[in-house]
């Protein structure tokens, strides 16, 4: 259980928050993205404070997997600097984890 992740990232707008999903799931980088409905994030960037709308994203991944899938959110991400945080998963349903896990690695 310990190398299942939980990953959090945000976009701006949900055509971009499906898109980069997609590819996480297509790329094997993922075993699952929500797609959550759209918030408002209060933040600090360079010494101002801003308000933006934004679509969270909930990543299901593995340690094994978490490079590779960082690296394809940096590369797709339109924002300079993208929140890219990974939750390390403690406990879980086993099944569910083990689905995880298999839909994560790479195709052979």
């Amino acid at each position: 259980m310990a190398d299942t992740l939980i990953v959090l990232t945000n976009l701006p707008d949900a055509d971009s928050a499906r898109v980069l999903a997609e590819h996480l799931v297509d790329a094997r980088l993922a075993a699952c993205v929500n797609v959550l409905a759209a918030c408002t994030s209060v933040y600090r960037w360079q010494g101002a404070r801003e308000t933006a709308a934004e679509v969270p994203l909930l990543i299901k991944t593995t340690a094994a997997r978490y490079a590779a899938l960082e690296a394809a959110i940096r590369a797709r991400h339109p924002y300079e600097l993208p929140e890219i945080v990974a939750v390390p998963v403690v406990q879980g349903l086993p099944d569910y984890l083990r689905w995880v896990a298999a839909e994560t690695t790479p195709a052979a």
